[in-house]
């Protein structure tokens, strides 16, 4: 099938191509191989890996190089109608239709798999809108293209994403620098001790922290960027990227009247407060949590698919830790519930470091580990209580 396909009254429509809603679209056809599916999205309908933009340096790969699959192959494998750069201006609730550049489109069930953008700061200076982001593979063509034959890049935030990519373009011989007014590096996620490792391991590869601090202003300085932080130190680059955070894709909903909190609120069932509109991914929170990784995704999928077609299902979310992929020091990590009562207990070992987050009565919430102590990933996920019971 392809664009010009009529489109079905009655099919399950889809907003979204990144890997929710391909995802759920393979866990529906393991249930069904025939009913309607059709696919908006505003980008180009191929599939990639998401989690290798950060990798794709080091690897050797151009951003070409990341799409598995073209837009076509994914319609014909999967069977689904594919609208490929449309956008959806509203979803009209009354009559069950998406009000597109393409025209009006029926539904009978809609899934909003709208992923999250960055975040951005309000910087000064003459060049802060030449501030990068990378948020899907046209992001990161851009990027390429942008540090192509320069050496010098400033990352604005030491979480996941710019410690990802800040051992990416260490390891492809960039001098990087990196910015957060946290104290360390990963503090959503890491105790101060793993933190201190890990900016230690990647100091030694090269990368330079700036903690404490902020941008004052990014000015465009002869051939290159002068950034003046908060704390009076001034950096020149070539380059800047900001990953200082996600925030959930929530205006189509807002706008429709669908609950909204920090993300689009759904239950158990991946239902939002509309009938017959569903959401996953990094747009859609479950009692209370909005988890941008891959395994909640495929979570999500496996319980989405059977309740679009009518069979019940409860989403339930187990332990899920989450591999930091920094090579200078591998990282997996499971952080511990916002609200969890306890400590961590840090524990060095030969090549690595053990960090356990204990309640008062000795259970095991969650853990980091590192280098050879990642070893230990399998045995501890054991242990611990599931997110979503």
């Amino acid at each position: 099938m392809n664009q010009e396909a009529t489109l079905t009254q009655g099919a399950i429509t889809i907003i979204g191509s990144g890997l929710a809603g391909y995802t759920v679209i393979r866990e529906i056809r393991k249930l069904d191989k025939t009913i309607p599916i059709t696919l908006i999205t505003k980008e180009p309908g191929y599939f990639y890996s998401k989690p290798m933009l950060s990798t794709a340096l080091a690897s050797k790969k151009e951003a070409s190089q990341l799409i598995s699959t073209p837009a076509d192959g994914m319609a014909s494998q999967l069977e689904i109608n594919i609208l490929a750069q449309t956008e959806v201006s509203a979803i009209q609730i009354d009559t069950q239709e998406i009000v597109t550049n393409q025209g009006s489109i029926p539904y009978s069930k809609l899934v909003l798999a709208l992923g999250a953008d960055q975040i951005r700061l309000p910087l000064q200076g003459s060049a802060a809108a030449e501030v990068l982001t990378v948020n899907d593979l046209e992001d990161y063509a851009k990027f390429r293209q942008q540090i192509q034959d320069k050496k010098r890049i400033v990352i604005l935030g030491a979480g996941l994403i710019g410690c990802e990519f800040a051992n990416d373009l260490v390891l492809s011989t960039y001098e990087v620098d990196v910015i957060d007014m946290a104290p360390q590096a990963l503090g959503r996620l890491l105790p101060e001790e793993a933190s201190l490792e890990l900016a230690s391991k990647l100091a030694s590869a090269g990368v330079r922290w700036h903690f404490n601090t902020t941008i004052q202003s990014i000015d465009h300085h002869e051939s290159a960027l002068k950034i003046s932080l908060a704390n009076g130190t001034t950096l020149t680059c070539d380059a800047v990227l900001s990953a200082i955070g996600l925030r959930p894709r929530l205006d189509l909903a807002k706008a429709a009247g669908i609950q909204t909190h920090t993300g689009i609120v759904v239950n158990r069932e991946l239902e939002t407060s509309v009938k017959n509109i569903y959401s996953l991914g990094d747009c859609a929170e479950v009692d209370g949590l909005v988890l941008p990784y891959v395994m909640p995704i495929m979570q999500a999928a496996r319980a989405l698919a059977p309740n679009l077609l009518g069979q019940k299902t409860v989403l339930s979310y187990p332990a899920m830790p989450v591999m930091v992929k920094t090579p200078s020091l591998p990282t997996i990590v499971s952080p511990p519930p916002k609200d969890a009562k306890g400590a961590w207990k840090v524990e060095r070992m030969d090549g690595g470091l053990e960090a356990r987050f204990e309640s008062e009565d000795g259970q095991l919430l969650g853990f980091a580990l590192m280098g050879a102590a990642t070893s230990q990933r399998a045995a501890l996920t054991k242990e611990l209580p599931p997110l979503l019971g």
